[in-house]
């Protein structure tokens, strides 16, 4: 029978505070602990583990592969966990009712923060919270009645759920800055996109925004030369500043994005959904302003 590992969230905390710090004695004052009880305790996280977390030969220390990879979970688990904690302490303090927003990263850059500030301006009596959440997750938190509408890029249908289109978005190629497809009259076309590495995101869930993306390719009989798959946008974009391929994101991304890349309009002219869900059925009063709000300012 396979051994069930038994790691707390404060073994996590105790590692991700040495390998930020590259240093025992750092991560311990950064936890405001003394240094033998967090060696011990990151070797108790080692042994649990059965591999080895930290080269404590290199000066400073270094990950090992197994710590880079625990790192990057680990991130994920204490993230979520303070976003829960932060939650639950707003809805036992909070007198207010609460109206809560799912949204993939992506849709950030889509004019959303200054739509749900204005909202919030105009609904003061409300509490209105953020959550991000994949495609999936905001089916199920919307049947469950854990979120209250989300915005995303791509439909998943479901009899249980409403999906809004509220515009179209142009889809853009990132490039490395001084790549030479950026010099191309008329826009690159995906033909040329198709033969360098296509760095797509999400890599999981899916389907996602990286289907449709490939599914512009696969419509045109056109592979690309290699798939990269990321997590995040943010590293999908620094991989393109790395020289490890292209790739393909929706045009508001633009401004916020790294000066290190270089963005060119497809000579295709796509576009990506900026898109609503909600529950099936009537409406309710708060989205409805929220709809609002977006038309006259979206």
């Amino acid at each position: 029978m396979a051994q069930v590992m038994a790691i707390d969230i404060r073994q996590l905390r105790y590692f991700l505070a040495v390998a930020a710090e590259r240093s025992f004695t750092r991560g311990a004052e950064r936890l405001h602990m003394a240094q033998a009880p967090l060696s011990k305790r990151i070797q108790e996280l080692e042994e649990e583990l059965g591999v080895q977390l930290f080269d404590r030969e290199s000066r400073p220390i270094a990950l090992t592969p197994a710590g880079h990879l625990l790192r990057e979970e680990a991130l994920h688990v204490v993230h979520r966990l303070d976003q829960l904690q932060a939650t639950m302490r707003r809805f036992i303090a909070a007198e207010r009712p609460r109206f809560v927003i799912g949204l993939v990263p992506s849709t950030l850059y889509a004019g959303l923060p200054e739509l749900i500030a204005r909202f919030r301006a105009q609904t003061p009596g409300l509490d209105v919270a953020l959550a991000e959440m994949d495609s999936f997750e905001q089916m199920a938190a919307l049947k469950e009645g854990r979120i209250d509408v989300g915005f995303d890029r791509i439909v998943v249908e479901d009899p249980l759920i409403a999906h809004m289109i509220l515009r179209e978005e142009p889809l853009v190629v990132a490039l490395p800055a001084q790549h030479p497809l950026l010099q191309e009259d008329g826009g690159v076309s995906l033909a040329a996109v198709a033969e360098l590495p296509l760095i797509l995101y999400p890599g999981m869930p899916r389907p996602s925004y990286a289907d449709l993306i490939l599914s512009f390719f696969h419509e045109r009989d056109l592979t690309p030369a290699a798939i990269v798959e990321v997590r995040e946008l943010q590293t999908a974009l620094a991989m393109v500043a790395a020289g490890a391929g292209a790739c393909i994101i929706p045009e508001s991304v633009r401004p916020h994005a790294r000066t290190d890349i270089g963005y060119a309009r497809l000579a295709e002219r796509l576009t990506a959904p900026f898109l609503l869900r909600r529950r099936a059925g009537p409406m309710p009063d708060h989205l409805k302003s929220l709809l609002t709000l977006y038309e006259h300012g979206g």
